[in-house]
């Protein structure tokens, strides 16, 4: 027994190169054939790989076209047991290496047809039919000899489609709400970044690295009117104090010596009835710069031309500066003293008005430090201390030194305001600590010996690049100009001039930049 199966083991492998019913060549396979020894067909008969090198490409169509319509190949015979019990080797499974030719030249299928497959043959089932057997690949050799894996596939006769979905049309209000939120998501994001850029960038200024402009920014921003709460976000309120007393203006309590000033000495003023009264040549219009500010200067030659124009009585919303100065029937003007600037409402006064001899509101206590500017009937330039009076004792005073138009502005140097008022008394100028205050839009008023008015305003807060002027910047221009006595006035956003039917100065806030704040009053000229 054990003989008979050498001796079948060692014979030689048997090659058919005769096709098969479906025109696929096959090779023979004896029971006892192991799978090392199989090969192609046309390595086994030279003959058969020369007649098909020689096949068209024509014939090679022809020949697939024919394997997909033959019919499925008969079942390989499986061999017998009594095969098996002679000693001829069973072909092992597909996990063998005697796998069978149809399952081993099967082509892949996808996922789809997998399922129907699995379809067919469960309705198949369900009929009581035989399982339908898988078409299976057919090999072709082509021109080089290499098989060709030609599988046949079973598709759907009426493949269904779904049918394609419209897009819903958006309405033009959606599509306006959506470019709208776009915007104000861009505009949001600019805002907050440039906020937080600011806020840091003040939280460095503020810091004790610098300084210098720690100390410009406390005495600048405790000048303004509404961001006076800026310097407390980074300093508390005794290192605000300490830089104030460091950067302050000393007292200058004098009195204004009326002695000191001559009207009309000079020559220049044309008195009333002359061939110069009523006339601009008595006005002089001159350009002031300086490092950090640009600014204007009146010169009125004629101090009686010069008055208080009000909108008396009082109302919650005030005119612009043009409109005060041509209700009042003038050529030019600048603006005056305190005044409720909040919003922009500008219809209430603070502290003391006089307009044309008239008190048109007397309340001397309702801020601390405040001080009277304003001219006499005899056309001299006061400036007076009424922060200790109170309405009575101003009313006497205004009647004592002839008080005919006046303003009060403040003059205070504390953790929550920084404002001052004195420059020049009786041709002394004011002297200071340290930087004296900050860097603001100001407007002063001055006279000279011989009575000339002088009215200056300058720019600042950014406008043009300018940051503005300082109380040293405005005592060195009163000065140059010949001052004898001089003031500060309201400043900041309200600092303006009118002349000729034109702005001069405007406001230093944007969206006033090319008139004034609303005003309750101011100082006009005739």
């Amino acid at each position: 027994m054990q003989n008979n199966m050498n001796q079948q083991n060692n014979q030689p492998r048997r090659v058919d190169p005769t096709p098969s019913p479906a025109g696929q060549n096959r090779t023979s396979f004896s029971s006892g054939i192991s799978s090392e020894n199989r090969t192609n067909p046309e390595r086994q008969n030279p003959q058969l790989r020369q007649q098909t090198k020689s096949v068209s490409a024509e014939e090679l169509q022809k020949r697939i076209r024919a394997a997909s319509s033959a019919q499925t190949p008969q079942r390989r015979p499986q061999p017998s047991s009594a095969g098996t019990q002679q000693g001829q080797r069973r072909p092992q499974t597909s996990q063998g290496i005697h796998n069978p030719p149809q399952q081993r030249l099967q082509a892949p299928q996808s996922s789809q047809q997998n399922t129907q497959r699995r379809q067919t043959m469960t309705h198949a089932e369900n009929n009581g039919q035989p399982r339908p057997r898988p078409q299976s690949a057919t090999p072709h050799l082509s021109n080089s000899g290499q098989q060709v894996r030609i599988c046949t596939q079973r598709t759907s006769a009426n493949p269904q489609k779904r049918p394609p979905q419209k897009k819903k049309k958006e309405s033009m209000g959606i599509k306006i709400a959506k470019v709208v939120g776009k915007c104000a998501a861009f505009v949001l994001t600019f805002v907050i970044a440039v906020a937080a850029t600011l806020l840091l960038s003040l939280n460095m200024i503020c810091s004790s690295a610098f300084p210098a402009a720690q100390q410009m920014f406390v005495t600048t921003i405790l000048e303004t009117g509404q961001l006076k709460f800026l310097a407390s976000w980074f300093l508390s309120a005794d290192e605000i104090q300490e830089i104030v007393d460091k950067n302050s203006m000393k007292d200058l309590n004098e009195e204004v010596d009326t002695d000191l000033i001559h009207i009309g000495a000079s020559g220049n003023i044309s008195m009333p009835g002359t061939e110069g009264d009523g006339n601009t040549e008595d006005i002089e219009i001159h350009e002031v710069s300086g490092s950090t500010f640009y600014g204007t200067m009146m010169v009125v030659k004629d101090p009686s031309r010069v008055s208080l124009a009000t909108i008396y009585p009082w109302r919650d919303q005030g005119i612009t500066l043009d409109e005060l100065v041509k209700s009042a029937g003038a050529i030019g003007g600048i603006n005056g003293g305190l005044y409720n600037s909040m919003n922009n409402s500008g219809g209430m006064p603070f502290g003391v008005v006089v307009s044309h001899g008239q008190i048109q509101y007397n309340e001397p206590q309702q801020f601390p430090g405040l001080v009277l500017i304003g001219f006499t009937e005899d056309n001299i330039l006061q400036i007076i201390d009424v922060s200790t009076m109170n309405a009575a004792e101003v009313e006497k005073l205004i009647i004592e030194k002839k008080i005919r138009d006046a303003v009060t502005f403040q003059e205070e140097s504390s953790d929550a305001n920084n404002h001052f008022v004195q420059l020049v008394i009786n041709g002394e100028a004011r002297e200071m600590n340290g930087m004296g205050s900050g860097l603001n839009p100001r407007t002063a008023i001055g006279q000279r010996a011989d009575g000339t008015v002088l009215l200056f305003v300058t720019d600042g807060r950014g406008k043009s690049g300018h940051l503005g002027a300082s109380a040293s910047d405005l005592i060195n221009v009163m000065i140059e100009y010949g001052a004898v006595n001089a003031a500060n006035l309201d400043g900041g956003s309200s600092s303006c001039m009118y002349y000729k039917d034109e702005y001069l100065m405007t406001s230093v806030t944007f969206y006033y930049s090319n008139s004034s704040w609303k005003l309750p009053a101011g100082f006009v000229v005739n």
